[in-house]
Formats: C-alpha cells, structure tokens, sequence
C-alpha cells in the first residue's frame, strides 16, 4: 500500500515502516557519531521504550555502549490493510539494527502497569540478560489499571484551583487562538497522580529487587519536565505537577532501596521537544514552536537522542551534576534567562498574522510528523510500502 499521514490535531493515525526505520536510524548514526562514554550500563530495562525519550534510551546505550535492551511498550501492530503505530516500527527498526551489531534487543508489547508484564520481563531477565544495571522509567499513558485493586484511574492536564486562558495553537489549521481549561476535581487530580505519579515505577524496582535480577550499583531514571512560567497552571501547578511532586516523592523512596547496594535513582528534568505526548498538552505546541526557533538560532537545539546522549555521557557517566532538588537538568539550555526572556516577549506579540514569522512552526509540523515516518529524507513516499514488519516479543 502507499501509506500517507492522516492527522486530526495531535494525533496521527498512520505510521510510515520505511520512514520510522530511517528515523531510528538518523538517532543511531548521531549516537555513533559522538564519543564513548566510558561506563556505560550494560543490561537495560527501558519502561515506555518506543517513541521519545524512551526509544532515545534504548539507543543510546545499545549503540554507543554495545548495551543489552529490553524493552516494555503497548504498540498496535500491523495487519495486511492497516499499519501498525510508530512505536512498532521503531522497535522492528532498532531491534533489526541491534542484531546487525550482534547485540541483544528484545520487546515485550503490554500493559506495563500489570504485574503479568513484570513477571515476563523479569523471566527474560533471568533466561537471557543478567543482572539490569540500568532501569529507565519513560512511561506516558492516559489510564491505568491498578494491579492490585482493579480500579481503572485516568490522567488529566488542568489546573487546580483555578480556570485557566491561555493562547493556544490549532495545529490543522496554523492558527492562534485561545483556550479555556476548568479546575481539576479532587478526583481527577487523585486519578492523575496514580497513572503519571511514581507508584509504578517504584513498583517495577521493588519487583526486580525480589526477584533478584537488579545488579549491584544499578542506577534507575524517570522523566520529568518543569517548563515557563506560563505552563505552570496546567503542568507545574496543575494536576501533572502533582503526579510529578509524586515522582520525585517516589524517586527518594527508591533511592533508599538502592543505597545499601550502591545503587542510584535520579528524575531527570528533560528540555521540550515533540513527542506523542507533548503535542496533547495545551499552549504547549506553540511555546514549543517559539522556543524552537530561538534554540535553533543560537545552536542550542536538542532533540530526544541529544538530551539522552548528554544524559549518559555528561551525568550518569562522568559524575552526575544535580540541582538543589537532586535532580538532573537536561532542560538547563531551554531554560537559560536569555532564552525565556526571547520566548516571553514573542509570545505577547504572536498571532496567526505572524506566526510563521516570529515561531518554527514549521519546524513543530515537521518534527511532528517525522515521530510517525513521514519527511524523512531518502524515503520514497509514492512507493508501495508493506506495513508488515516484526518485533522480537517475548511472550
């Protein structure tokens, strides 16, 4: 079939085989274009692996350290009439490219918030790998079933306390305009703390640690992001920001199991970028699209593989630098005062006029659509494409 991008908004219903495997790839080729660094993990559990960050944690490891991957992820895959999500191909692309190298990659496709995937990956663990001395925590999800419990708890992004009017960006049509977010409920911000907060991360360690299949010294990250002040209502100060106070909350608490091992547990606070998940915040896409443009103008742009690359290399390896809070802060180029400073006074003037003009907006487009295959160079999109591609599942 020729596959095509069909977009509605923030989400793209079609992915592109040929052009994921060339866009983890390209992340690839950069990774084995910088540096070594020197104490690389060798067995590493990514949670939430296929796009992003957590794809970008996968590669970094395999590619520049000649890492063992196993990675947990719920992906659509492929039939004969319809293509599989992005996710799968990425994995089906890394994978294919891990066994070129000689190097171990395997997926388990899953509910990664149910104790039957944790049992599975820690029998893979077991019969395959050896001790995980790398955990990374990347896992982005509108609900979550309580493995205990059964209850289903869903996610929100609102604030708390307050209505909140923010200009915003209609993606399909390239227009500024408004939008209008009411407060949280008790319930919904309880909810969003259960399915973005740190209990299943923390979960996950204490499973691996019964189990005996977390190494000694083995360092564990989750991801966070803390953005412009103008974010805050709907994610520093809204309900996101509870789920994130949880993480950090839980980071502790995991820290202190590791501690008597030599262990390490770190929340990473990462820079902006497009990912499947950022493009469903609110004003988030436009700010993106200013901040993009300053970035770029100043050769301080980083995308997912940049920031990974510079986690490992600059703080998991050589001596991690944490801020006041003890996390690390990749995000530390986006929030310098002059680069804020531009941003803020852009986002007073933009409007639909000029928002070409004064934003990368195109640039937000491309990257958007390069997440699902589409734009990537040496790609032939006119031609025949089969959607079929496997990934390594461990079942």
């Amino acid at each position: 079939m020729i596959i095509v991008p069909k977009t509605r908004g923030f989400i793209c219903t079609t992915a592109h085989p040929d052009g994921c495997a060339a866009h983890v790839q390209e992340q690839i080729d950069h990774v084995r274009s910088r540096p070594q660094p020197g104490n690389m993990p060798k067995n590493v559990l990514v949670v939430g692996a296929s796009t992003g960050y957590g794809l970008a944690s996968r590669i970094v490891p395999a590619f520049s350290g000649g890492a063992s991957t196993l990675g947990v992820f719920f992906e659509k895959p492929p039939t004969e009439r319809k293509t599989a999500s992005a996710g799968w191909y990425n994995s089906a692309a890394l994978e294919a490219a891990a066994r070129a190298d000689g190097l171990y990659a395997r997926s388990i496709n899953g509910d990664a918030f149910s104790g039957e995937i944790k049992r599975r990956a820690i029998r893979e663990i077991s019969a395959s790998m050896g001790p995980i001395d790398c955990v990374v925590y990347s896992l982005a999800s509108p609900r979550r079933t309580d493995p205990q419990s059964g209850e289903v708890y869903r996610s929100c992004l609102k604030p708390i306390g307050q209505t909140y009017t923010q200009k915003n960006i209609n993606t399909d049509k390239a227009e500024v305009d408004e939008v209008t977010i009411e407060s949280a409920s008790d319930e919904e911000i309880a909810g969003t703390v259960k399915v973005m907060g740190g209990e299943d991360w923390e979960l996950w360690i204490d499973a691996l640690l019964e189990a005996g299949v977390l190494a000694d010294g083995a360092t564990s990250v989750a991801y966070s992001y803390i953005g412009p002040e103008l974010t805050w209502p709907i994610y520093k100060e809204g309900t996101i920001g509870r789920a994130k106070i949880h993480l950090e909350e839980s980071c502790a608490r995991i820290r202190g199991k590791l501690e008597s091992t030599g262990g390490r547990a770190f929340v990473s606070v990462n820079k902006a970028v497009v990912t499947q998940a950022s493009s469903a915040i609110p004003v988030v896409p436009l700010y993106i699209s200013i901040l993009f443009k300053k970035m770029k103008e100043e050769g301080l742009h980083e995308d997912c593989i940049e920031q990974i690359q510079r986690m490992f290399a600059d703080h998991l390896d050589n001596g991690t630098q944490l801020d006041d809070a003890g996390r690390i802060r990749l995000d530390d180029r986006e929030m310098r005062e002059d680069i804020q400073a531009h941003v803020a006074g852009v986002w007073q003037q933009i409007t639909s006029g000029n928002l070409r003009e004064l934003s990368d907006f195109e640039g937000y487009r491309k990257n958007f659509l390069k997440l699902f295959g589409f734009g990537l160079a040496g790609v032939d999109y006119d031609a025949e494409s089969d959607p079929l591609r496997s990934v390594d599942l461990v079942e």
